[in-house]
């Protein structure tokens, strides 16, 4: 915008009735004001959570002074992301009231406006105090999950589900203002929308039409530019009070087709709407996406093709990058994004518990290719049916999908998270489903239906997980048909094995805990604390029953480990061998499952979780396993259901086929290599086939099955399998030694050698950092070579330390 005045910056805050005055920068968040100003500790540390309960139930008021020249003609007030119950008054006079945080307002506040000083005042209510109120008004109770969310009523806010706390998130229910806030003049009009549609021809020929709504306070005539990579068109147009849509038709002749990462090249075009006054700038790409759901035998299909090809999604589901807005921006969001890029994915998810992101978030995954499942923001819940819940929702609908429609990156847009499930979760559903379910179809309709209103060519998805439209069934368990979120693993404490039990068409959740990384827990926690069942370590353990299913599962297929350090460490460990069982075997199953999104890719804070990133975005062991699970080209280990043999898969989700070579060999305890087998085969093109198997009988007693492979296309990886739980084996000392030193680039150059078996090597310094490698396996007297990239470059002065973890010292006393 050209004729604003941005109001960002620092403003004053206190309680309504004056207290605990201080700063607040804008855009941010109250706790992260009051932690500046030293009004409260840091939320994250200790068990500050506690401490900190009374903010959300105060009442908070900001205050700043602007200065306008002049106040002649039409002004109006610009702001988004206001969170979230919240009157705003300029000069004391009303100009909004608001609720909804996941809309854009823009009131008319020209009557209120003065020459010189005039003072901005807004008034954030309690969400606490207001989803009670909102609760009784209800002409019946709307349950929402006590359990995911210990501070009541949150299903009545239109807010992030998850600040209300989640299994995995600290409960503060923040508040603030996250985007921006201006006071701007109407002259003539400004720009309500830029929307873009695609029509792609036989020939390739692409026709991009741009639909431009403007909005002005009388009528009047308004030249619009429409430039499109160079090609620039003036309209001059008449335009009426209120809104007007104005249309201009792009042809592209030869077209760059954007693509998912791995598939092709991330092509994007510079679009931009201007009139006086006002610009939308945008960069589009030119893509078709389909989502195949054809019937066959087993039920129906689930795949997203992109420009006529289907595509294997391998990815993991994004929650807000941080519990507190002011704690995150866009450089924090890019390097979660890189990571989820670098480790082989192609695709995320955006949950249905925390934000719409902010459009450089969308933009980042366009560049990256990164393809978006794109969740509405209901998760977990119950919620109203009343008409101004919907109409507000409508609303939301609205502003989001018309806003969010141009980004390539977009492939689906879900209805909502585990509502369908939600109904079956709650006595007073379960009692009156009836009256439940006519409430869950209601809204879901004015989701579908504002969906469809503001972009026909969306693809849509009632919910997830769901077997289908319209089908309320488990999907859960049954496996047929849809998307499906399995979680029998953890929540029901199934074996790992458990995972190739069931055949997903795509598998949109599924994940297990671990514990945050060692240096992570040091932020938040005192020497004293480093004991699962310290009250500490419990507060950030926000699962219920999380702390017992890690510490369970580790006697049923390990030693225990020695201390607490390495406790964390093969929780992590452990954490990989779990997803990495489901995505192998589910990606040997292709063509019948088409994707495979772990639970989940980061944290919101240092807590506990499903996550492959530490809070900070450091990569826990599961994330560098990802990185080889998810490689394109992969061979990967599958017992059959009886235990007798041992197959091989190749998977390539490549357009050519691929040579692939594997040699297969017994793994001794000491570490020594017994050649088994070596077979060749070729991988046709966005397939799984089989290379090899091998007779579990045929191993040599008390080894491991260990395999390497090459394929043709430079791809390469290897891998081990257990034919018994690891905590049978009778492990000898591994050896493991370290060198290291600084090379001019400030990096790190390790050499890690063993003299007998190192199972899952794991390399960890305080010094925050990536390892090219990391949580791998050496025989005896290997080595390699791994590049510490720090944060910051490093001196030999300033040389880290670095910790060494593996199976048998883990577990090994002395």
């Amino acid at each position: 915008m050209l004729n604003d005045l941005d109001l960002s910056g620092l403003w004053s805050l206190s309680t309504a009735s004056g207290d605990h005055s201080c700063e607040i920068a804008i855009p941010g968040d109250v706790h992260s004001a009051l932690h500046a100003a030293g009004i409260i500790p840091d939320p994250y540390a200790g068990r500050n959570e506690d401490v900190v309960q009374w903010v959300a139930h105060e009442d908070w008021v900001l205050t700043r002074i602007f200065s306008l020249d002049h106040v002649e003609g039409s002004w109006y007030l610009d702001v988004d992301n206001l969170d979230t119950v919240a009157v705003v008054f300029i000069n004391d006079i009303p100009v909004l009231s608001a609720d909804n945080c996941f809309r854009r307002y823009r009131p008319d506040i020209s009557a209120a406006l003065q020459p010189g000083e005039n003072a901005i005042r807004i008034v954030i209510h309690s969400a606490i105090k207001a989803g009670a109120e909102r609760q009784a008004r209800q002409p019946f109770y709307i349950p929402y999950h006590p359990g995911n969310s210990p501070i009541a009523n949150g299903n009545m806010l239109r807010k992030p589900q998850c600040h209300f706390g989640w299994d995995w998130n600290i409960a503060i229910a923040p508040l603030g203002l996250y985007g921006r806030i201006a006071v701007c003049k109407l002259d003539p009009a400004r720009i309500e929308h830029v929307e873009v549609s695609q029509l792609h021809h036989a020939n390739g020929r692409v026709d991009v039409t741009v639909k431009a709504t403007l909005f002005a306070s009388e009528p009047a005539v308004v030249p619009v530019h429409f430039e499109l990579e160079g090609e620039r068109v003036r309209l001059d147009c008449g335009i009426n009070a209120a809104e007007t849509v104005i249309t201009h038709v792009f042809e592209v002749e030869n077209p760059r087709l954007w693509w998912p990462a791995g598939s092709g090249e991330q092509a994007l075009y510079d679009l931009k709407v201007s009139v006086p006054g006002a610009f939308v700038q945008k960069r589009i790409g030119l893509r078709i996406v389909e989502l195949v759901t054809d019937a066959d035998e087993a039920g129906s299909r689930f795949a997203l093709k992109v420009n006529g090809r289907e595509i294997f999604c391998r990815g993991a589901n994004w929650i807000p990058a941080d519990a507190l807005y002011s704690r995150s921006d866009a450089a924090k969001a890019e390097d979660l994004l890189q990571s989820a890029r670098e480790a082989n994915m192609n695709m995320i998810r955006v949950w249905g518990g925390g934000f719409y992101e902010a459009d450089w978030f969308y933009a980042l995954c366009d560049r990256l290719g990164l393809m978006v499942w794109q969740d509405f923001m209901f998760a977990c819940n119950l919620y109203p049916c009343s008409e101004d819940f919907l109409e507000n929702v409508a609303a939301e609908v609205d502003y989001q999908v018309r806003r969010l429609q141009s980004h390539p990156s977009i492939a689906l847009w879900c209805g909502d998270n585990e509502l369908v499930g939600a109904l079956t979760w709650f006595e007073e559903s379960r009692n009156n489903r009836d009256r439940y379910l006519v409430a869950y179809d209601r809204l879901n309709r004015v989701i579908e239906q504002g969906v469809k209103r503001a972009f026909p060519q969306a693809i849509w998805w009632p919910s997830s997980p769901a077997s289908g439209y319209l089908d309320y069934g488990d999907a859960w368990h049954a496996d047929g048909s849809g998307d499906m979120h399995y979680w029998s693993v953890w929540h029901e404490n199934k074996s790992f094995d458990n995972y190739r039990t069931v055949r997903p068409r795509f598998c949109s959740e599924f994940g297990f805990q671990s514990y945050t990384s060692l240096p992570v827990i040091e932020s938040f926690a005192e020497a004293n604390d480093m004991n699962i069942a310290s009250p500490v370590m419990e507060l950030h353990q926000k699962n219920a029953g999380g702390n017992e299913r890690i510490a369970g599962t580790m006697f049923r297929y390990f030693r225990f480990p020695k201390d607490f350090a390495n406790f964390v460490y093969l929780s992590q460990i452990q954490q990989g061998l779990a997803i990495k069982t489901a995505v192998d075997y589910w990606r040997s199953l292709k063509p019948h499952c088409m994707g495979t999104l772990y639970w989940q890719l980061n944290d919101t804070w240092p807590v506990a979780s499903w996550s492959s990133l530490d809070y900070g975005g450091r990569w826990k062991a599961m994330h560098y396993m990802a990185r080889r699970f998810f490689q394109p080209v992969t061979v990967a280990a599958i017992p059959n259901e009886d235990g007798v043999t041992l197959d091989f898969s190749m998977v390539n989700d490549g357009l050519e086929p691929v040579d692939v070579e594997v040699d297969i060999f017994a793994l001794t305890l000491q570490g020594k290599r017994i050649c088994l087998k070596a077979a060749k085969g070729k991988c046709p093109p966005d397939r799984a086939q089989g290379i090899a198997s091998i007779a579990l009988s045929d191993l040599p007693q008390a080894c491991l099955v260990g395999w390497n492979f090459t394929a043709a296309n430079g791809m390469s990886g290897e891998g081990h399998y257990a034919p018994v739980p690891y905590k049978a084996l009778e492990l000898q000392p591994s050896g493991l030694s370290l060198k290291s030193r600084v090379l001019e680039n400030g990096t790190v150059e390790l050499t890690i050698a063993a003299t007998g078996l190192a199972l899952f090597v794991m390399i960890e310094s305080r010094t925050p950092g990536r390892y090219s490698d990391n949580a791998f396996d050496l025989a005896a007297d290997e080595s390699r070579t791994i590049i510490f990239s720090p944060q910051a470059p490093v001196s030999e002065a300033g040389l880290p330390q670095f910790t060494l973890y593996d199976l048998q010292s883990c577990q090994a006393l002395g």
